[in-house]
């Protein structure tokens, strides 16, 4: 076979060979702001290479050894590092593997490359910690919680035969929303970390408002303000995964505000591009352009408590356990793809982001052909 000569390699070539990288990778200018991110990068930092290019390093990475810090500052200094403590701003604390060296002929720019087992599971490796056992206890408890769903589900459909066919709107959303939790509970006792979520085209819309409909089918919830973009297409996902992780958002968004005044939340749909991961399994890259934001104007989380949000047994509630958005972010993932938070105190609004990938039109195809064999039976 002919090898390319390597002389021949061209700048998009270098492009091309950067965005094909699953380590993170990130070019910094003299004065150690950051300059470009490579895919990788962007997902590592959860945030686009706009938003990105510009900020100091120390805006985005904190050093937990002050002489690891010191030795990146030194931009002549070469430094290769495994299993650092590095606190990701906006994400929490991480253990990386970091390099950094000086590049060639260009004095003061830098190539910082960055990995952690968080990467190594959204491409599908092996990765066991206190988090797996946390997330997989519905596994020991899902005999106990699927005998009363039934029971739930049978109470239901009786109160619906004494009722006109008018009134059964709030029966038949308790029996759908049992259906779903004991879908949900099945699909937890097969996950492993190796096995993604099955995933489907999905109607992003249809999950917020079916989100929306339970929590004030339950008594509360402030009114949730749309602004959605009616152009965009399915979402490759899980629909009842994407309704849990919707209602645990709407739910905390709608607690952190009730005792405020002019309490507002807000879901938001755009394209977003710029984001990719690899696949679950595949190890593909995926991208992911569709954005979905929970906004609401409450106080926020305290600052020391921030960047651990997403891990399990945080938590600002007295009552709470500290697993909803543990559960929401393993969720995500399972879907391939992505969830992020940010305060911004200047205007007083937290921001919960999911960046999922789209379906495609062979996708949506097939599933409609499904869906119309179905029908077609006798």
């Amino acid at each position: 076979m002919p090898v390319a000569d390597p002389r021949l390699i061209g700048e998009a070539d270098a492009r091309r060979v950067l965005a094909s990288l699953s380590l993170a990778v990130v070019l910094l200018g003299p004065d150690q702001r950051i300059s470009s991110v490579n895919p990788a990068g962007e997902q590592f930092f959860g945030q686009s290479l706009r938003r990105l290019a510009g900020r100091p390093l120390t805006a985005v990475l904190h050093f937990a050894e002050p002489r690891v810090a010191e030795r990146i500052g030194q931009a002549d200094a070469p430094l290769s590092a495994r299993q650092i403590d590095v606190r990701v701003i906006g994400q929490g604390a991480r253990r990386l593997d970091v390099t950094i060296a000086p590049v060639v002929d260009s004095p003061g720019w830098q190539v910082l490359t960055l990995h952690d087992s968080a990467a190594s599971e959204a491409m599908g490796e092996a990765v066991t910690g206190a988090e797996d056992g946390v997330l997989r206890a519905p596994e020991i408890l899902a005999h106990e919680i699927k005998n009363p769903l039934a029971g739930i589900r049978g109470a239901a459909q009786l109160l619906a035969r004494n009722l006109a066919p008018g009134e059964q709107a709030l029966t038949t959303l308790i029996a759908d929303e049992v259906d779903r939790i004991a879908k949900l509970i099945d699909h937890m006792q097969t996950l492993s970390r190796r096995t993604a979520a099955p995933v489907a085209p999905c109607n992003l819309h249809e999950a917020v408002r079916r989100a929306s409909a339970v929590l004030a089918a339950g008594g509360g919830g402030a009114r949730i303000e749309e602004e959605f973009d009616p152009s965009l297409p399915p979402v490759m996902g899980c629909a009842d995964s994407l309704v849990q992780v919707l209602i645990n958002l709407l739910a905390n968004a709608h607690e952190a505000g009730r005792n405020a005044d002019g309490q507002r939340i807000i879901v938001r749909t755009r394209f977003a591009s710029g984001l990719q991961l690899r696949s679950v399994g595949s190890g593909a890259p995926v991208r992911l352009p569709i954005e979905l934001r929970v906004s609401d104007n409450g106080p926020g989380v305290e600052p020391a408590m921030r960047d651990h949000i997403f891990e399990p047994f945080v938590t600002t509630k007295k009552s709470g356990q500290g697993l909803g958005l543990a559960l929401v972010r393993k969720l995500v993932r399972d879907m391939n793809g992505r969830i992020s938070f940010e305060r911004d105190d200047a205007a007083g609004w937290t921001h919960f982001r999911i960046h999922l990938a789209l379906a495609t039109s062979g996708e949506i195809a097939a599933v409609g052909n499904a869906l119309r064999t179905v029908a077609a039976m006798p």
